[in-house]
């Protein structure tokens, strides 16, 4: 189930001002990035983004229909800010040919599973194939184990997951959209991981 869509931010127009090639502008204390959430229908990707950008969590939220946007601006120690422009996509079977859409151009791929579904765990490793194949070439890539709360159902070892990472160069975390438990520390770690411009 998702988390419920919203309509994109008016600040942010469509896109003005973004490198379609890096997905970011050319100011390294100013990075404006695209990121896109990968994986299978329900497993929390929109309930992630709420929580992030509103400290939200809606557990009777409806299923995101192709692809909802939303942006947040988080600032780093080295007062570095980053505007991540989020498109989280549909999961469900029926949308997965539109996601190159959303992912083409990103800076950013999240890729999540949820740890009670070794299905959604599959559908994970799909996402990351896709991503090598037809996303841009240096794209910092995360793999999101979610719903950590759900500790008694888990069905996805956390070995499993560090070690499909170690292997595709993208870095691990398990998160709870529910309780908060590590969401914004994704963020920062994926800020920390971006390439910075050089200035013009």
């Amino acid at each position: 189930m998702g988390c419920s869509s919203s309509v994109p931010d008016k600040n942010t127009g469509r896109g003005v001002g973004i490198n379609p090639e890096n997905g970011g502008v050319n100011d390294p204390k100013n990075l404006r990035v695209k990121l896109v959430l990968l994986g299978d229908s329900g497993v929390g990707k929109s309930c992630i983004v709420l929580r992030f950008v509103r400290g939200q969590f809606d557990p009777t939220s409806k299923v995101t229909v192709g692809a909802s946007f939303l942006s947040q601006t988080i600032a780093l120690q080295d007062s570095t800010t980053v505007k991540f422009e989020i498109w989280d996509t549909a999961g469900q079977e029926r949308y997965a040919a539109l996601a190159p859409l959303y992912y083409r151009g990103a800076a950013v791929a999240v890729v999540v599973y949820d740890i009670t579904s070794p299905e959604s765990f599959s559908k994970a490793q799909y996402w990351v194939k896709e991503l090598q194949k037809h996303g841009s070439p240096d794209i910092v890539m995360a793999l999101v184990g979610n719903k950590a709360d759900l500790q008694e159902k888990r069905e996805v070892p956390v070995q499993d997951g560090i070690d499909y990472a170690e292997r595709n160069g993208m870095f691990f975390i398990e998160t709870s959209a529910k309780t908060a438990d590590n969401i914004n520390q994704l963020f920062e770690e994926i800020a920390k991981r971006l390439p910075r411009p050089s200035p013009s």
